[in-house]
């Protein structure tokens, strides 16, 4: 059973407060972002004042005053306050996370954050009414076709293809150790996009032959503007959904299985299992819910964000275990990381 309120949380609702105003907090950091406020504050060789960051950032004083303020009431950015003036510093967590320039950037992840899933979040309602994605009613675009959605320009591809790979520079070594995949000596991540998931799996394991196989699109996308000088990375064009896959060792599936129906993920993954050699297997990357609906609260918001923009949802385990053994996949292991993503492997 839930836990009962102490006396005094009934009387004043901190927390509902704290949750209503969860909005704000995001909008102010994704601002800020858009602004390049982390990045003026890491390249700045001196703590800066509000009059310096609004000249250099083309803003009002008075309103870069009160947001970098915020930021520091979030502990994001520091002040100190010199002869009545505030000079702003920033921390080690933006420089790390939020400036564009660092290798642990989530710049990519918020700029998409703020420009996509927030208009669509604008319209939680309709979905929750209609059980569909909002994706006509935000973008134009048909509520059936997700990845016409997603991919509706070429800055709608590199902004999405930014997003992925911020998450899999943070998260991906988590799933990619979470098992010993030693043994698989081919491996093809399909839907890889930017190919970080890839790169972390390739590191790891450097006698293994790591290929991404994406549409041609994002596959070229992915060449142009997120390979680097020491990839040991291949990457393919193809449709895994249409077209067939190459026979490999091993096959990721990261961030694939919630974006749709059941039906649709039980034919690819019983195509895997027809593609995969003899004791050969796949690994899936998802945010796994608990098996009693309580939480993890961060992954019932990504269940809601899918109802907002795909036609899928998160699960927990149990479900995973079900849809891998009507594919035909066995021993089938879960491993929660503790972070945002978790690791499931089958056996074939």
């Amino acid at each position: 059973m839930a836990e009962h309120l102490s006396q005094s949380e009934l009387d004043y609702p901190f927390k509902l407060l704290e949750y209503l105003n969860g909005f704000r907090i995001s909008k102010a950091i994704f601002s800020a972002c858009e602004l390049g406020l982390f990045d003026l504050l890491l390249q700045s060789q001196k703590p800066l004042n509000a009059a310096e960051v609004a000249q250099t950032l083309g803003t009002s004083e008075d309103g870069i005053e009160r947001l970098l303020d915020v930021l520091v009431a979030i502990e994001i950015v520091d002040v100190e306050v010199v002869h009545g003036t505030a000079h702003y510093n920033s921390t080690d967590v933006a420089n790390l996370y939020l400036a564009k320039t660092s290798p642990k950037s989530l710049h990519d992840l918020i700029i998409y954050y703020s420009q996509t899933i927030y208009p669509l979040w604008n319209n939680l309602v309709d979905a929750v009414r209609d059980g569909k994605n909002q994706n006509e009613k935000t973008f134009g675009l048909p509520s059936e076709e997700i990845f016409s959605a997603i991919y509706r320009s070429e800055e709608e591809m590199l902004k999405f293809m930014g997003l992925m790979n911020s998450t899999w520079v943070i998260d991906g070594h988590d799933i990619v150790t979470a098992f010993d995949l030693s043994r698989f000596k081919s491996v093809i991540d399909l839907g890889g996009c930017s190919g970080a998931l890839a790169r972390e799996l390739a590191k790891e394991y450097p006698s293994s032959t790591v290929t991404v196989l994406d549409l041609p699109a994002v596959v070229q996308t992915a060449q142009q503007h997120f390979a680097q000088q020491d990839d040991t990375i291949g990457f393919q064009e193809g449709d895994f959904f249409e077209g067939e896959i190459p026979p490999a060792d091993l096959y990721i599936l990261a961030r694939i299985i919630h974006d749709w129906k059941e039906e649709k993920n039980l034919k690819l993954l019983r195509k895997i299992h027809t593609a995969c050699h003899p004791g050969g297997g796949v690994l899936i990357a998802e945010a796994l819910l608990f098996e009693n609906r309580r939480g993890p609260t961060t992954v019932q918001m990504f269940s809601l964000n899918m109802l907002v923009q795909t036609e899928g949802k998160e699960h927990p385990p149990s479900h995973y275990t079900r849809l891998l053994t009507d594919a035909g996949f066995r021993d089938v292991q879960v491993c929660r990381t503790g972070k945002s993503y978790d690791a499931i492997l089958a056996f074939k």
